[in-house]
């Protein structure tokens, strides 16, 4: 693994590791239990492949039974858990502890309603982003937020890193599509949050978890609204000979009252990669491309395409196209669904940030990056979704080369302090898992940090749920002089702890 510091393992636990192996057994029979290296090598990371690390033992439970035992087993003997969907993640949240089970929910893999007159589906954590549209989508729903791992992403872990996509401008990140969720907790107590309904009374617990990374329970049943497929959707694919002229027609065009369903932004790199992987017929002269996609009433989506077109060309496009048919739609959004894996073809290796500033603050930060560029001497290609300031910029490095990662490191670090420097924030959809854990100080200050924890601490005392995650220090909850605990209790524990 890189530099980057997580808890000690505990040597008791690491000693019992046979013993509660077997127990594992016993809590989930059959296949459920993984235990050898040349098996658990599969779970070693997520997708920040560059930190690596290979877990007690991995147990993929199917019913909620078991994973309110297996976290009740390891609350009360003090055993770590990490929780685990797809392994999709890009901030290192489900990364292993060496000393933690790996609690894998990818067999709670089943839609368990469709419910067309309230407008939402049910489906365990497992079930993938994009099952769930499919599911709805004969019948003319669909599922709005769409992450580029939408193939592959659960929707568990869509709710814990409140996952976007390339829709989320309009119709909202994961947070505004979730209304309900099982969850359960530390001590194995399972409790439900929300529901069918759009709003619940009390505190907005529902929210806390929305996002929360597995630090504080975990979930076992999701409930999400669907919409009714917009009548027409048409794309604009828009090129523009730099990037500061792409970012302000973005500005001009938010600002003329216009939402669009999506609107992404490539830069010259990510143009080039994504063209010569996709053949999607983007404009390689152009050093920015913008797909600005408009959906409703026929009628409506032709005037605003003539809107649209009108502001950029008054800031510089070189080149409009129109889609003329769903395919051709589809084609313009392929590229940019498939930037990741492009630029994966033209550097051994990228690590992808995940940051978001005000809009009128990207051609500073895009400015900002080339000349960081230059100072690491590494190259970066920028794919973000420009309607929210969500940025995505990919560093490109070779993992054979020594010194080159801790570059791209401390390259993406300068990325994330120009982000907040400027008045954004460290992540928009990624989370901050391990990749911006030791960055919270550059937005966060001491009691910022000490009122999350003791969120944390409220639902998971012990501190057992993902630690070495988000936080950049390892502090008991007793340290904080708000929740005494002794011998493993809080103090009155008849109290509900939310």
């Amino acid at each position: 693994m890189s530099g980057i510091l997580m808890p000690k393992p505990d040597a008791a636990t690491l000693a019992r590791r046979a013993e509660i192996v077997a127990d594992m057994r016993i809590i989930v029979p059959g296949e459920g239990v993984v235990e050898t290296i040349n098996e658990m090598r599969a779970f070693e990371s997520d997708g920040l492949t560059a930190y690596r690390q290979l877990p007690l033992v991995v147990v993929l439970p199917e019913t909620v039974a078991q994973v309110s035992r297996l976290l009740k087993y390891c609350n009360e003997r003090n055993i770590r858990v990490v929780p685990r969907g797809s392994g999709t993640s890009l901030s290192g949240g489900a990364l292993p502890l060496e000393d933690a089970v790996l609690l894998v929910m990818s067999r709670f893999n089943r839609i368990l309603e469709i419910d067309y007159p309230n407008r939402t589906v049910t489906a365990q954590p497992g079930v993938t982003n994009l099952g769930i549209t499919t599911a709805v989508e004969l019948d003319g729903f669909y599922y709005a937020p769409d992450p580029s791992s939408q193939i592959a992403c659960s929707i568990g872990g869509n709710v814990a890193e409140n996952s976007g996509g390339v829709h989320c401008l309009k119709y909202g990140l994961t947070a505004n599509n979730v209304l309900g969720i099982e969850m359960v907790l530390m001590n194995g107590e399972v409790v439900r949050l929300g529901g069918k309904h759009l709003d619940a009374e009390g505190y907005d617990l529902l929210g806390v978890m929305t996002g929360s990374e597995g630090l504080l329970g975990v979930v076992t049943e999701v409930t999400v609204r669907i919409l009714k497929k917009p009548e027409t959707a048409r794309a604009l694919l828009i090129g523009f000979p730099s990037s500061e002229e792409g970012g302000q027609c973005v500005a001009d065009i938010i600002g003329a009252g216009i939402i669009p369903g999506g609107m992404e932004m490539m830069d010259g790199p990510a143009i080039r990669a994504a063209e010569d992987f996709v053949h999607a017929g983007y404009p390689l002269e152009s050093e920015a491309l913008l797909i600005v996609e408009l959906d409703g009433p026929a009628v409506e989506v032709d005037h605003l395409i003539g809107l649209v077109e009108a502001i950029a060309n008054r800031n510089g496009a070189t080149t409009c196209r129109i889609s003329q048919s769903e395919q051709e739609r589809l084609t313009f959004w392929a590229g940019r669904k498939a930037a990741f894996p492009a630029v994966g073809r033209i550097s051994p290796d990228y690590y992808c940030m995940d940051g978001t500033i005000p809009r009128k603050e990207l051609p500073r930060v895009l400015a900002g990056m080339r000349e960081l560029s230059e100072h690491y001497g590494l190259g970066v290609a920028n794919v973000f979704h420009a309607g929210d300031g969500n940025l995505h910029p990919l560093i490109l490095y070779d993992a054979n080369k020594p010194g080159e990662l801790e570059k791209a490191e401390a390259f993406g670090a300068d990325i994330l302090r120009l982000c907040v420097k400027v008045g954004g924030v460290l992540t928009g959809e990624h989370g901050v898992g391990v990749e911006k854990r030791d960055l919270m100080p550059e937005m966060f200050n001491d009691i910022d940090l000490d009122q999350q924890m003791r969120v944390k601490c409220a639902f998971d005392p012990n501190h057992l749920l993902n630690p070495g995650k988000v936080f950049p220090q390892l502090r008991r909850c007793a340290e904080l002089g708000r929740m005494h605990v002794h011998r493993g209790q809080v103090a009155f524990p008849d109290i509900p702890r939310f």
